[in-house]
């Protein structure tokens, strides 16, 4: 008697619904995996921007300049640029398992990256050929660009209720309300230890949750 005749599935077609479920089970473990960012990937390379960078900077502009004031301006330039690919990266990532509107925002708000950088480029610039200083030339460059990330992943972070991008983008800004307030060269001492140490002791602590507990997302 088969299984037509009993209305029983066959000890073989069980199994394959066993194995679909499996199949099904590891592909959402993956989809999940590849739309949400490691958030300790994201706060390490900010930290790292910001301490090597700003760090450069001050000591190419402290009471005794230690490197060439060159290398203190191009080494957080050339970091924080790396970091602005990464972020935009993470956002793509975040927007790549979503279709339809959804899909549509994550675009808008990589391309807003890009435009808002333009502008900000273009308003400094014309600014500094006004007459600005050095000191309050540098200043401007690293708290606009600190705060335009700020608003940028504060936005991110609405829009995908992330909290992570949204306290990276908080702490972003509140550095580089701090910085202004220190002045030159204060500003690129408090935007590397307070700024990258900050992101650094983040990073560490999703490192150490997500060893603590491998089955829990950070």
């Amino acid at each position: 008697m088969d299984s037509k005749q009993t209305g029983k599935p066959a000890p073989d077609q069980a199994l394959n619904v066993g194995e679909t479920l499996a199949l099904i089970a590891a592909e959402d473990q993956y989809v999940r995996r590849r739309v949400h960012a490691d958030p300790t990937l994201l706060f390490t390379v900010w930290g790292g921007a910001w301490l090597i960078g700003f760090g450069a900077a001050y000591l190419a502009h402290g009471p005794k300049p230690v490197i060439p004031g060159w290398l203190g301006a191009a080494v957080p330039a050339v970091l924080l640029a790396a970091a602005w690919i990464v972020s935009i990266g993470y956002a793509l990532r975040v927007g790549r398992g979503v279709s339809g509107p959804s899909r549509t925002v994550a675009a808008m708000y990589g391309w807003s990256w890009t435009l808002g950088f333009g502008c900000l480029a273009v308003v400094n610039t014309t600014l500094i050929r006004h007459g600005l200083t050095s000191d309050n030339a540098a200043m401007l460059w690293s708290a606009s660009a600190l705060l335009l990330v700020g608003v940028l992943y504060l936005a991110g972070g609405m829009v995908w209720q992330d909290k992570v991008q949204y306290g990276l983008g908080a702490w972003s800004m509140v550095c580089a309300a701090g910085a202004v307030c220190a002045g030159v060269p204060g500003n690129f001492l408090v935007q590397s230890l307070a700024g990258g140490g900050g992101f650094l002791a983040l990073a560490g602590y999703h490192r150490f949750r997500s060893t603590a507990a491998p089955g829990r997302r950070s």
